[in-house]
């Protein structure tokens, strides 16, 4: 059995964190100044029973302070094609401008990203601690999407699905079409 250790300090702790893929979505929601949102890759599945959802908010966000005010929030899971939207709200921009640069329609007294891949509407069941962070829970009151493929992030970098392989387990295989020791 192999072991290695590292001392755990924040540029590796951030590397470590990168080497996990995970979907991309905008969690918004519509605060006392309007509409807030912004890019998170920190949200999971919580519940079955009930539907829950967790996110991580900074304690700074301004996202969060709208989710307070309101006590509900949208997922939207970002499509393949809409790493640009992503990236609008992965900025500092002013609310009303991310909002002004892309399509949404209000589902649940919240806003919805057009086009997104899938989406889900949750009231705050719970707020908890986690560090310079908070973890809001939320309880699903409606969902929807479009299908499609979803835009992913791994290694600090957008990336998609590899469409022969997403092909050869499509179809069946239970295996990738290409194996992924070529694709080193």
């Amino acid at each position: 059995m192999t072991s290695c250790t590292a001392a755990v300090d924040e540029a590796g702790f951030r590397s470590l964190m990168a080497r996990f893929a995970t979907g991309v979505t905008v969690v918004t929601s519509t605060g006392a100044d309007g509409p807030a949102g912004m890019t998170v890759s920190s949200i999971a599945s919580l519940s079955l029973d009930p539907l829950l959802v967790m996110v991580g908010f900074d304690l700074r966000s301004r996202t969060l302070a709208a989710v307070r005010q309101s006590g509900r929030f949208a997922v939207s899971v970002l499509a393949s094609d809409q790493e640009d939207i992503s990236r609008i709200f992965a900025s500092k921009q002013p609310e009303p401008e991310k909002f002004a640069a892309c399509a949404y329609q209000e589902r649940a007294g919240v806003p919805v990203i057009a086009g997104a891949l899938a989406w889900l509407c949750c009231q705050v069941s719970a707020v908890y601690p986690g560090g310079d962070h908070v973890i809001v829970v939320g309880e699903a009151a409606e969902m929807g999407g479009n299908g499609g493929d979803p835009l992913l992030y791994y290694g600090g970098r957008y990336r998609r699905l590899d469409r022969a392989c997403a092909a050869g387990q499509a179809a069946g295989t239970g295996r990738p079409v290409r194996d992924a020791r070529a694709a080193r």
